[in-house]
């Protein structure tokens, strides 16, 4: 017979029993432990990439239309077609004539003003014939009010306290905000970004507002879509922990931010310094940060690259090439594009204008894919900055990588500047991909002048 001693302890035991491995299961299900590092796919290492706004490409506004871009874009050195939102867009509560792109009322169907399923299937099949890749705006954080999950599924969705549907931000009136408590909306998603890879062998993501997701749910998509093919993953945030399983690639949100104030006088080189040395330490060695000038955000709300940037847009433009990073070029770019394009009607781009930095860009892009310094994340060079004489408005920089070096100057202000460079020159020579002119030890630059050499 036991005693009252005996079966109390054999009562803990087994209670604490029970409870390890409640815990147990439940780390199962949330550990990373099951997730793989991010590894990127072999073909993006040098690769750059370029936002199709299709709707403001053409006069049609079609993937039909567009697709006779193809060849332009890829001798210009376009390695990644980032289209914006492909989906039918909501009319309950629409803004504009045509809607947001990011009011999604279908995630298993084209905009028919874009065209068929079928044009889509043809235009990534015709990218990927040129060796390009297509990678899909991807909006998980909301959908439009008009959608079939409102109506099936409203507990998909964060309500207040009345149990009404909310949107996720205030001024975000035409969206409704998915509830990522709910499994079963967790599933509908994920099996739908897997669809298009599936159905239409779409490259990867270009996620929306990725940082107002859970991560769990990005690294549980990344999951997935590695086991149909190696997916390339771009998050619209710049935390770090994005680059552990789920994202290749995340927005360089302070440096783009950095550079307009650089360009308009209220900010310098000390401070460029000071967030190249900090981000070196914020993220992972084998993160690619997206460089940009502009997108369709920038572009639409804050202004034009010519509004922000001013006379320094060719500068930036050559900055964000041969920094550390991917660099992006939005619709339009390479047309010199002046205006800001309307975001929810029709505003075509004009692509007749004589425009020196569809040459400029062909030249970066090419250089970029070519020599080994200038390649993303751990597979470039890292950036070694170059004393001048003039530290305070020169900024100069080598990267190397297996023997291939890129040396860059330049003049981040807007005046005139004779100076000198701390780089011996006698052994080897570089010659700059512009001029032709070779290295020399003294130099003059005007106003946001540059010049990048190669060995």
């Amino acid at each position: 017979m036991k005693t009252t001693t005996q079966i109390i302890s054999r009562f803990f035991f087994f209670s604490s029993l029970i409870v390890l491995l409640f815990l147990c299961s439940c780390k199962s299900e949330n550990t990373t432990t099951d997730y793989q590092k991010v590894k990127h796919p072999e073909w993006s290492k040098n690769a750059s990439i370029y936002e199709v706004n299709v709707r403001q490409f053409t006069p049609e506004g079609t993937f039909n239309a567009f697709a006779e871009h193809l060849p332009r874009l890829k001798e210009m050195g376009i390695d990644i077609l980032w289209l914006m939102p492909i989906h039918p867009i909501g009319i309950e509560n629409r803004k504009g004539s045509l809607g947001s792109y990011y009011s999604v009322k279908d995630y298993y169907a084209v905009n028919p003003e874009f065209g068929t399923d079928e044009d889509f299937r043809q235009l990534v099949t015709k990218a990927h014939k040129l060796g390009m890749y297509v990678i899909i705006d991807w909006v998980a954080n909301h959908s439009s009010w008009d959608t079939e999950q409102i109506k099936n599924n409203p507990d998909w969705y964060t309500k207040n306290d009345k149990g009404e549907i909310i949107a996720p931000v205030a001024d975000w009136s035409d969206v409704a905000d998915f509830n990522y408590d709910n499994k079963d909306m967790r599933n509908f998603m994920i099996d739908a970004l897997k669809y298009w890879v599936n159905e239409f062998n779409i490259d990867g993501y270009r996620c929306d507002v990725a940082g107002m997701v859970p991560i769990d749910f990005w690294n549980d998509t990344r999951a997935e879509l590695d086991k149909i093919k190696p997916v390339f993953m771009l998050a619209e945030a710049n935390e770090p922990e994005m680059h552990d399983f789920a994202f290749d690639m995340t927005y360089a949100w302070d440096m783009h931010f950095l550079w307009n104030e650089i360009a308009q006088g209220k900010k310098n080189i000390t401070d460029l310094v000071s967030l190249i040395e900090k981000e070196k330490i914020k993220y992972p060695p084998h993160a690619y940060h997206m460089n940009f000038t502009s997108n369709h955000d920038e572009n639409t709300w804050k202004g034009t690259e010519y509004e922000r940037l001013n006379s320094a847009v060719k500068t930036f433009a050559v900055l964000l090439v041969t920094m550390p990073g991917m660099p992006l070029v939005y619709s339009g770019q390479e047309a010199c594009l002046d205006k800001r394009l309307r975001f929810f009607d029709k505003d075509t781009i004009d692509w007749a204008v004589n425009c020196e930095l569809d040459e400029l860009y062909t030249s970066l892009l090419k250089l970029k894919k070519e020599n080994q310094a200038l390649w993303n994340g751990e597979f470039g060079g890292d950036l070694v900055r170059i004393p001048t004489s003039a530290d305070d408005k020169i900024f100069a920089f080598v990267r190397e990588k297996e023997g291939n070096k890129i040396i860059s100057v330049f003049n981040l202000s807007a005046e005139k500047i004779d100076f000198t460079i701390n780089y011996d020159v006698s052994n080897e020579s570089f010659i700059d991909i512009f001029s032709n002119s070779a290295l020399t030890n003294n130099l003059s630059f005007d106003a946001w002048g540059y010049m990048v050499f190669k060995n």
